[in-house]
């Protein structure tokens, strides 16, 4: 738990949360619910919540409640791909349905899987960050969830379970409804290109919101100039990158470029294979691109756990008026108040 003052504070307070995910913490939206209040309690516990404050969570957070209602033994296998095999055999029937659609994605099974479960992923996520949103009386950036184009109808979330996939993040009031837009990820990686859809950067929206004027980049966004231009353009005080680096350690190896993406100008291709992952982090991502944008505040945060073979790594980057700030790492969940 970190608080960071900054200069001439108007007491808004931005929270980034580092959540400790497990398999098992999906199995039930009741149990996924419980898992974030208790962080969420954390972070009031210490004054960090109110009507000016706002809270990030990462990327894929809460995707893997894809998992919800199915067998336990899930958890006990070794890797991803075992437990979505296991996942496809205890829902055959269903699974085939979608399976034989008439999609465009290579990795049909993933594609599948997550339409076959989209209705009761869309439901738990909603029911969970409009409950917490209301019940801390503040604003959630829930991290994202993958979902087949997802939208907002008069602040509740709705789904076209046919349609294409996206990962897709969401801004959740203190009155527990949605606020504007989805925003979509613009710039998939190469792991998820198979099954998941583009969206244009000219569709990132930028959020009036009482911590003052905020635009939400998913992970991979962060590194793209085009993703900034509407945050430019709206004179965005705040950029929140929620974020998933898998792999352990993987910020201490070294950068191999951008993963599915061409190097947007301006990319020194010499640091590929030469500067750490967490250097290139800071060199081309949030860090690095956020004063172009003309926005003061930024902050980055990553899921972290144990999730089958897949690792996870990372820890947050803040910017407090332009300048990276140096924080405390946590060695899996922790708590980041940055008030200004």
């Amino acid at each position: 738990m970190e608080k960071i003052p900054a200069a001439d504070s108007l007491e808004r307070t931005l929270v980034g949360i580092q959540p400790y995910m497990e398999v098992q913490d999906y199995f039930y939206q009741e149990t996924f619910k419980e898992k974030i209040t208790y962080y969420l309690h954390e972070a009031r516990r210490q004054g960090f919540l109110g009507k000016n404050s706002a809270v990030l969570l990462p990327e894929y957070l809460g995707t893997w409640l894809v998992l919800e209602g199915e067998k336990h033994a899930i958890a006990k296998e070794k890797t991803l791909t075992d437990a979505m095999t296991l996942m496809v055999l205890s829902n055959f029937f269903e699974f085939g349905i979608f399976y034989f659609q008439d999609q465009e994605e290579k990795d049909k099974a993933a594609a599948a899987l997550f339409r076959m479960k989209s209705r009761k992923m869309a439901k738990s996520f909603y029911l969970t960050f409009s409950e917490l949103a209301k019940e801390f009386n503040t604003t959630l950036i829930p991290g994202s969830i993958i979902l087949p184009e997802p939208r907002v109808i008069n602040g509740e979330l709705e789904i076209e379970p046919t349609g294409k996939l996206y990962n897709a993040s969401f801004v959740f009031g203190p009155d527990g409804k949605i606020i504007g837009k989805p925003i979509l990820k613009a710039f998939p990686i190469e792991s998820e290109q198979d099954f998941l859809t583009s969206a244009s950067t000219g569709e990132l929206p930028v959020f009036e919101l009482p911590i003052g004027k905020t635009s939400v980049l998913i992970c991979a966004d962060s590194w793209f100039p085009s993703a900034y231009e509407n945050a430019k353009k709206n004179k965005a005080e705040l950029i929140l990158v929620p974020s998933y680096c898998t792999g352990e350690s993987t910020m201490d190896k070294l950068w191999q470029g951008y993963s599915g993406q061409k190097e947007p100008s301006g990319t020194d291709l010499s640091d590929i294979g030469k500067i750490t992952e967490q250097a290139a982090w800071e060199k081309y991502a949030l860090p690095g691109q956020i004063k172009k944008s003309g926005a003061s505040y930024g902050m980055n945060v990553f899921l972290r756990g144990e999730l089958w073979d897949l690792g996870t790594d990372g820890q947050p980057l803040i910017i407090a008026k332009g300048e990276l700030v140096s924080v405390k790492p946590a060695e899996k969940a922790g708590i980041w108040a940055l008030k200004f």
